[in-house]
């Protein structure tokens, strides 16, 4: 029963009491049932005013107390005169000031956190309380290359890309650099906040390819520019002593040295053959800037398969063209993409070894190629050093090429991929967007 209510119900019993004893004094003494009556009617009108005395105050808190409910911070009320009410109304406007200063507050910094985490060049993955994805920034969708609807709302532990197949083995506070596909390279950071007395985690994904890249460009060159410079120096002295040697006819008159001279002749070729390696490690410090001009790539990958029949019809090899329609007409430098097509292609032929297809694929919409063998595939720890410097997975192998075609790939803003699909096929996908 409310307070309100029980005052009512006893003014009224009291009153209803007063007015029967009234009546036993009436049948007494009529004067005092007039001075009777004149008493409880003061007496009503003196409840009436306290009564309202009373409520006021009570309908003002509820009206504050809606206020609240309907997150309106803006309610306030203006002095009434009477010393209580004026109380509780100066402690209600200093609480809705307050709370109007608290809420203005915590929405400019919210706004503030969701711009940061919106144009945030890390990567942002924010989970709920049940390890579903409740809030991904469009970095962290571009990295895994996915859309918000594909992911939000979802638990991490049936997301199936590379990067959350590692997440979930993180704990909070653990960090760890992942190369998942052999080209880009990622820092991962779990780690985890309260919200409202529970913990809740997130995570941070930061691409370090370009840094890494660099570092690594920086380094090789290093090396490439002091070997050339060693070889050089060493193998152009020699060849010139040696050639002048099997030139000069007086040192071999009346002397059977055909075994030495041959010898000779085998140094200067294999002279000659380390110079020839020196100069393909140069072609990746001396790499020019990339002439762009509009290129027929359906005519380009024709030219490149052609130049490459001979090496594919020797071992059985197929071209497969699956051409789209019309041209397919690419802003890029020519030499260096054919460069490119011609060590995917010769890549493609050593992994068949012998009998098999290799498919040419154009997507004009996507702006793709793809380039498919029915080789052996790639295992998962060669993936994650395929494009590294001086990696080969082939016995005599430089491991030059997937570098140099990474290079030429990078400077021309193409994204591109290597994996295996399926067994014995193999793509390598370039998009010239």
């Amino acid at each position: 029963m409310r307070l309100r209510t029980k005052y009512i119900l006893f003014v009224v019993i009291l009153h209803l009491v007063a007015l029967v004893l009234t009546y036993f004094i009436f049948n007494k003494d009529k004067i005092w049932f007039i001075v009777s009556e004149v008493f409880v009617i003061i007496s009503i009108v003196i409840a009436i005013q306290l009564y309202r005395q009373l409520i006021q105050p009570l309908k003002t808190l509820m009206q504050g107390v809606e206020a609240i409910k309907d997150r309106d911070f803006n309610v306030k009320f203006l002095s009434t005169g009477k010393h209580e009410i004026d109380q509780l109304t100066d402690v209600y406007n200093q609480m809705m000031d307050e709370l109007r200063t608290e809420r203005t507050r915590q929405e400019q910094q919210h706004f503030f956190l969701e711009k940061l985490i919106f144009t945030s060049p890390t990567g942002i993955i924010i989970l709920d309380y049940d390890d579903n994805v409740q809030q991904i920034n469009p970095k962290a969708l571009q990295i895994i290359g996915s859309e918000a609807v594909q992911v939000l709302n979802y638990p991490i532990d049936k997301l199936t890309h590379p990067l959350f197949k590692q997440v979930k083995r993180l704990r909070s506070g653990e960090t760890v650099v992942i190369k998942p596909d052999g080209i880009n390279t990622y820092k991962l950071q779990k780690s985890h906040f309260i919200d409202r007395g529970f913990s809740r985690h997130f995570i941070m994904i930061e691409d370090l390819t370009a840094e890494i890249v660099a570092a690594e460009k920086n380094v090789y060159g290093k090396v490439i520019r002091m070997m050339a410079h060693e070889v050089n120096n060493t193998v152009g002295p020699v060849n010139s002593i040696i050639q002048s040697a099997l030139k000069t006819d007086q040192l071999w008159e009346g002397h059977q040295f055909n075994t030495l001279k041959d010898a000779l002749q085998v140094a200067v070729d294999r002279n000659q053959n380390l110079n020839f390696f020196m100069r393909n490690f140069a072609e990746l410090v001396k790499l020019p800037a990339a002439n762009k001009q509009p290129v027929d790539l359906h005519q380009l990958v024709s030219s490149v398969s052609k130049l490459m029949g001979i090496k594919a019809k020797d071992r059985e090899i197929k071209f497969d063209f699956q051409f789209a329609d019309g041209s397919f007409k690419i802003m890029a430098d020519e030499q260096q993409i054919e460069q490119v097509l011609i060590n995917i292609v010769k890549n493609a032929i050593e992994a068949i070894d012998k009998n098999g297809t290799i498919t040419f694929k154009t997507t004009p919409d996507k702006k793709s190629l793809v380039i498919s063998d029915t080789g052996s595939g790639i295992s998962a720890e060669q993936t994650a050093n395929l494009f590294s410097p001086f990696f080969s997975t082939k016995k005599d192998g430089q491991g030059i090429g997937l570098t140099l075609v990474r290079e030429i790939l990078v400077n021309h803003g193409f994204d591109f991929s290597l994996k295996t699909i399926t067994f014995k096929k193999t793509n390598f996908i370039i998009l010239f967007t």
